[in-house]
């Protein structure tokens, strides 16, 4: 599957499922993600992705429980940018909820990457997947509107500066937005 989005900005993109080919890239395009880029991905400090992390990241993408994209932004006259990751992952105590992360370089932040990445992953989630429950940096304005946009959303402070959430997921999340031309499978 690769799918061709236009972002918000007006620049093409490619959205495909994170190979284990990209162990190596994803390790790369983490070290230039800004501290707070950082923190907000793991809600700690995480200089640096481990060999462990990295097998968790890319060895466990299966495509049915775990399901992981990249995003490549596509300026014109310019090579390929990659731009972001998003992943889906179920909880195996609870079929129906998951985990979602979605991760964006700094400076194609507030462009509509993280949008397109999670429509992409709400139309390829896990089978029976009908919730997202996560925890979110209570300081994290953008990843609590992202996830609001799924459905309804529920947020309850967790301590130590997070949020416990959870959304029941909206069919209509699934859906690409009318102003996103030139969506849909290649």
């Amino acid at each position: 599957m690769v799918e061709t989005v236009r972002l918000r900005d007006g620049t093409e993109a490619l959205i495909w499922p994170l190979l284990p080919t990209d162990r190596e890239a994803l390790s790369e395009q983490y070290e230039h993600l800004s501290a707070d880029s950082r923190f907000h991905r793991f809600l700690g400090a995480v200089p640096h992705l481990t060999e462990e992390l990295l097998d968790h990241l890319v060895d466990d993408v299966d495509g049915v429980d775990h399901v992981a994209f990249v995003l490549f932004a596509l300026p014109e006259n310019e090579p390929e940018v990659p731009a972001g990751i998003a992943r889906i992952v179920r909880y195996p105590d609870q079929p129906t909820a998951a985990d979602v992360a979605v991760t964006v370089a700094d400076e194609w932040q507030g462009r509509g990457v993280a949008t397109a990445l999670l429509q992409a992953l709400m139309r390829h989630r896990p089978v029976g997947v009908t919730q997202i429950v996560t925890e979110v940096a209570a300081d994290n304005a953008a990843s609590l509107a992202m996830l609001r946009r799924l459905g309804d959303l529920r947020a309850t402070s967790s301590g130590h500066g997070t949020f416990s959430v959870v959304v029941d997921i909206h069919v209509d999340a699934c859906r690409p937005s009318p102003s996103s031309p030139g969506r849909g499978d290649r």
